[in-house]
């Protein structure tokens, strides 16, 4: 679990949409895309914007909730604090997922 949220960190595009997702929670792809264009100059497609968050979600760092036609983004911390658990305070047993 550990590995794939650090391989989803790596990439750049995926640190900038959480980035927006931690000043702006719950949007929608439409609202992530154009944020990362008007923030960042970032003209990625629809497509490639759903698959950074697909892998953002397989990590566990993003959540997703369907309402009607739309589909909302939420920031999930709990990935990053159990790796930070790991390796500031390594005697404390983790939580179960």
């Amino acid at each position: 679990m550990a590995e794939d949220v650090l391989k989803a960190l790596a990439d750049p595009t995926r640190q900038r949409i959480l980035d927006e997702l931690v000043e702006r929670d719950g949007q929608t792809l439409f609202e992530i895309c154009t944020r990362l264009v008007t923030k960042h100059g970032l003209g990625l497609s629809r497509q490639a914007v759903s698959q950074h968050l697909a892998v953002l979600e397989a990590a566990g760092l993003v959540e997703t909730r369907r309402e009607g036609r739309y589909k909302y983004h939420n920031l999930n911390t709990q990935p990053l604090e159990r790796i930070l658990t790991r390796w500031l305070r390594p005697n404390t047993p983790e939580k179960p997922s």
